[in-house]
């Protein structure tokens, strides 16, 4: 223990000499180095006048041993001790960047004091550290949180076991969620494309004037086939979304999942405009509400993304764009700043020429056409000075558009994997019901315990036999 006040740094410690057990190696330092460097750990020490203050800096002391004690990484120590001596840090290969900066931070040494020999390799491990988290922080779910959803779809399975027929319903729910269950899953699956390309198919032949009838008000009328055809695509629609929610462990996650949202969106609209047309009459009669009904029938294109729930590669893009806002929004910033900066240039250039770049605002087509080198080229300036300034739109939208292109893929290819990982979980685990597996496992225990106990030994004994004279 020491006094209040420590008198014994005298006005010669720089020659004095102090001990430092760190983890139990022991090393001696001079006053004088440690005064070199007085914002670190070991530099404070020379400062301390107090119990108080010297505890603040160390775990324990011996004042008649001038023996300060450490609770920290031995090996580390060494570099710090190197650190004394040379003023120059160097990193250690054995710890992580992030335990590397929590022990320089604990012995108060500033990553400035780093070598150049490992300078750059220190901030270039840190750097891809840091990517690395923002690359999971952006992620929402990724292939390490695979284990969690095959948890939330066993707990879902688990819930048939208390419903009525519950073994029943539970394969019948495998067999229209996933379409690699069974052979009969498959057949669903195909049947459910052919019906979602059938309905796209009436939809765009009857947009062609080839195939309208036209009433004797003007009013134009579906051809009866395709008539049939829609009302037919309707009724295995309807009853796909309703034969998914009777049959759903889960009735409120089914309303939140996006796939179901989409069935139901695809089949809305229908009954909607029937009910409008039964009840109201046709579109002639209805005046700003036809309008509407038009726009309700044109959301029959949505049908297309129920496609999605047959393909891997649709949910895996959704899953894509979902989680690359932050890439998406970087990439809308600089569109944004560079049809800005371009438009008011060629405005400058081109006012005079009676082109279409009469005003700024007018620009901002040219401009977003250009930077996204789609090239419609309705509007083309005509000077130098504006061609010069579509030069580099188009050469900047370039490099803009490319410059996210490359982690947007990595990306899909993580949820890719996911995806197939995930539809190979959902099979295995529905093959047979988690209490069916324990049950096996306790039986095969069982019979592996009852054969190791009457199997012979080595000699053709069994256990509890006794040799015959």
């Amino acid at each position: 223990m020491v006094n209040k006040t420590l008198n014994y740094w005298g006005p010669s410690f720089e020659e004095d000499v102090i001990n430092i057990n760190v983890g139990g190696l022991r090393r001696r330092l001079s006053s004088s180095a440690l005064s070199k460097f007085p914002d670190t750990r070991l530099g404070r020490l020379l400062s301390c006048d107090s119990e108080e203050s010297i505890l603040q800096l160390c775990d324990d002391y011996d004042v008649s041993a001038r023996e300060f004690y450490f609770d920290r990484n031995p090996g580390f120590f060494l570099y710090v001790l190197h650190f004394y001596q040379t003023g120059k840090l160097h990193v250690m290969e054995e710890l992580c960047v992030f335990s590397f900066c929590q022990e320089i931070e604990y012995w108060g040494i500033n990553e400035f004091f780093l070598d150049s020999c490992c300078s750059y390799r220190y901030h270039e491990r840190k750097l891809e550290s840091r990517h690395h988290n923002w690359d999971e922080e952006s992620e929402v779910s990724s292939v390490d949180t695979s284990p969690d959803e095959i948890s939330d779809i066993n707990h879902d399975l688990l819930r048939y076991s208390t419903l009525r027929c519950g073994n029943v319903r539970k394969r019948l729910w495998l067999t229209m969620e996933n379409p690699g269950y069974s052979i009969p899953s498959k057949l669903f699956s195909f049947v459910s494309i052919s019906v979602v390309l059938v309905s796209i198919a009436t939809m765009c032949i009857h947009s062609m004037p080839e195939y309208q009838e036209v009433d004797e008000n003007g009013n134009v009328l579906d051809e009866p086939i395709l008539h049939k055809l829609e009302y037919f695509c309707i009724s295995w629609f309807t009853f796909e979304v309703s034969s998914r929610l009777l049959l759903s462990p889960n009735p409120r996650k089914f309303f939140k999942h996006p796939l179901n949202l989409i069935d139901i969106v695809s089949v809305l609209p229908f009954y909607f405009t029937l009910l409008v047309d039964v009840t109201m009459g046709s579109d002639s009669e209805l005046g700003n509400l036809g309008k509407v009904v038009q726009v309700f029938r044109l959301m029959r294109i949505f049908r297309v993304l129920k496609l999605a729930r047959h393909s891997t590669g649709l949910r895996s893009l959704g899953a894509t764009l979902k989680h690359s806002y932050r890439e998406v929004g970087i990439l809308l910033l600089y569109l944004a700043v560079g049809v800005s900066v371009f438009s008011g240039v060629a405005y400058t250039a081109e006012k005079e020429e009676d082109v279409g770049f009469d005003t700024i605002p007018a620009c901002w087509w040219w401009g977003t056409v250009s930077m996204t080198t789609v090239g419609y080229g309705d509007v083309v300036p005509v000077t130098v000075a504006g061609k010069l300034a579509a030069s580099g739109c188009i050469l900047g939208g370039i490099l803009v558009v490319a410059l996210p292109i490359t982690i947007i893929f990595n990306k899909f290819s993580h949820f890719y994997r996911k995806q197939k990982a995930l539809e190979a979980a959902v099979r295995n685990s529905g093959k047979k019901d988690p209490e069916e597996e324990g049950s096996d496992r306790d039986s095969e225990a069982l019979s592996e315990t009852s054969l190791d106990r009457g199997s012979p030994d080595r000699r053709g004994l069994t256990p509890g036999a006794h040799p015959s004279p």
